[in-house]
């Protein structure tokens, strides 16, 4: 079980063949790592499922290797077209998950160097279009782990900035608190030599472009996301997890945020939210046990919104009314920026 999504094994993988498993989304969302917040959003489980599956189909057609075997209605494994009603079960090729083994304050990789493959690197990889004002970017341009001549800049970004071109970054995947690393450290921990490197930044490029077009075409700016992958088992490249959705990239439309990054402004601005800053400074690893503030619920209104707004998006950049009688996204969000604004 994770914070938005369950996993359902149904053959276990093993070092000489993937095995089979089942995403069951949830209508649990998560942000600032917290886990399950208090709300359910209703239909966001089925809202990811169509639109991830969207993505993994379009990119099997250009030739993209990924874990996605279809989704399933009534028992069956079926593509989108096939579908009849909106489902929120996934069937997927399974690899295996080698947790690094944590010492003291320190993650030991080391059992990744005997592996030929058929594993999920424990790596997630960011592309950055834009520097929207929530970015940690700024963060880390602050304190000095970036430099603006890293983002292809010549001085400090402002919030919101287009970048001359898409920035890859990466973080660690199978840790309590992701980090950042650089490139080389990415391919010591992961087993990957420096083509398998390139080969993964080219992967998030053109995961980058095809998301970046679709959403283009309904007026919606792909400032970043994140995609993971894992080794096939002749150490081939295979795209994982979920593609292209709301909880994996962060859109814009005018300005407004088009993903659950209306929650993050929204819990910003309340004392849970400073509480939890403060807990990871003082215990990296056990923040959230010494949080002393929970979450509250979203305001009534707000959740609604966030909600039509997962299901208006996948209507329309799948070009089908899976959700009925949902508003258009641009009158969802005209209404969201003004109670952004208020």
């Amino acid at each position: 079980m994770g914070s938005v999504k369950d996993l359902s094994v149904l053959e276990k993988p093993s070092e000489k063949k993937p095995g089979r498993a089942r995403f069951v989304f949830s209508n649990r969302y998560s942000v600032f790592d917290w886990g399950e917040m208090p709300d359910h959003l209703e239909h966001k489980g089925e809202s990811i499922a169509l639109l991830s599956a969207y993505f993994f189909e379009k990119l099997e057609k250009m030739g993209v290797a990924t874990h996605y075997a279809g989704l399933v209605e009534n028992g069956s494994i079926k593509k989108l077209s096939e579908l009849k009603n909106p489902s929120a079960l996934m069937e997927i090729k399974l690899l295996r998950v080698i947790k690094p083994e944590l010492k003291a304050e320190h993650y030991d990789y080391s059992a990744y160097q005997k592996e030929k493959g058929g594993y999920l690197i424990p790596l997630e990889v960011i592309y950055r279009n834009y520097l929207p004002a929530g970015s940690s970017v700024f963060k880390r341009l602050q304190t000095g782990q970036l430099k603006p001549q890293d983002l292809g800049l010549d001085k400090m970004p402002e919030p919101d900035q287009k970048l001359p071109k898409p920035f890859y970054d990466v973080s660690t995947k199978l840790e309590i608190t992701d980090r950042y690393l650089t490139w080389e450290e990415a391919g010591k921990i992961a087993n990957l030599n420096p083509e398998e490197i390139k080969s993964l930044q080219n992967l998030c490029g053109t995961v980058n472009q095809i998301i970046t077009e679709e959403f283009s075409r309904q007026g919606l700016i792909n400032e970043d996301g994140k995609i993971e992958a894992g080794l096939g088992y002749e150490r081939n490249l295979m795209l994982v997890d979920v593609i292209g959705t709301l909880d994996e990239c962060r859109f814009s439309y005018e300005g407004i945020p088009v993903s659950k990054e209306i929650a993050r402004i929204y819990y910003r601005n309340i004392q849970w939210f400073k509480a939890v800053e403060e807990a990871k400074k003082k215990d990296r690893q056990n923040w959230k046990s010494i949080c002393q503030i929970k979450p509250e619920p979203l305001p009534p209104r707000l959740k609604l919104l966030i909600e039509q707004i997962y299901c208006a998006c996948t209507n329309e950049i799948t070009g089908r009314e899976w959700f009925k009688g949902i508003p258009s996204l641009k009158k969802i969000l005209k209404e969201v920026k003004e109670i952004l604004l208020s």
